[in-house]
């Protein structure tokens, strides 16, 4: 397995070339802008996509909080799995970063000596876009966007083959997806438990557990004494 995808005919490698080709022609600025955005910058974009949509889900609250608040707490513990399951692949699979067995590549990173498939970072951002996706359409398509722009900046950059991103594409949507039921069977109860916390309850609604249902009373019991005051008056 470690020679896979080592042939320059292999359609594989030709796209490797003609995307980081793009680094050669490039100015510089813009080879460290996409050395940043491929690292560390669209994997920070997502992670406050999903904090922007928690802190719209507690802003509105309702019986639904706790459910879309545990949906969204899978983003993150679902990147982490999916990475953990890539570590026995990457080991089987072995295969060199491609700057390893292919010359003439404009490398934008250095220090990759680990294995080459599946990609860590192709992983991470499509599991955490595709369970965002999951809890939130809107949010989770600009996720996606951003994960397969991500996947592109890595070969840009010269440290994965295109399969190592289209792998880890399929494996963070399968673990996002295939996960998601018993994730949401374990995490509900306790966003349920917290939200009804005194001290916590704020991290899954703003409102409480009660939401929007007691959005029109400016203060809780309103509506019954006044019912009650109106009863009085009629009974005078």
């Amino acid at each position: 397995m470690a020679g896979l995808a080592e042939s320059g005919s292999n359609p594989d490698v030709e796209l490797l070339y003609d995307i980081n080709g793009l680094a050669k022609d490039a100015p510089h600025w813009f080879d460290r802008v996409m050395e940043f955005v491929g690292e560390y910058g669209l994997l920070f974009a997502i992670v406050l996509l999903v904090l922007w949509c928690w802190w719209g889900v507690r802003r509105r609250g309702g019986e639904e909080a706790a459910s879309s608040v545990a949906a969204l707490l899978w983003a993150p513990l679902a990147a982490g799995v999916a990475v953990l399951v890539n570590v026995p692949i990457r080991g089987f699979v072995e295969r060199p970063r491609p700057f390893k067995t292919h010359d003439g590549l404009e490398v934008l990173i250095d220090g990759k000596n680990d294995f080459s498939f599946v990609s860590d970072h192709a992983t991470l951002v499509m599991a955490l876009a595709v369970a965002l996706f999951v809890a939130h359409r809107k949010f989770g398509i600009a996720a996606i966007v951003l994960a397969l722009f991500g996947g592109f900046a890595r070969v840009y950059m010269g440290v994965h083959y295109p399969t190592d991103v289209v792998g880890g594409f399929a494996l963070g949507t399968a673990v996002a997806l295939l996960l998601s039921p018993l994730a949401m069977a374990l995490l509900t109860p306790l966003t349920r438990a917290i939200e009804r916390s005194p001290r916590v309850g704020w991290l899954v609604s703003a409102r409480g557990p009660e939401g929007a249902a007691g959005r029109g009373a400016v203060i809780p019991g309103a509506r019954k004494e006044s019912t009650e005051a109106g009863e009085r008056d009629l009974a005078a």
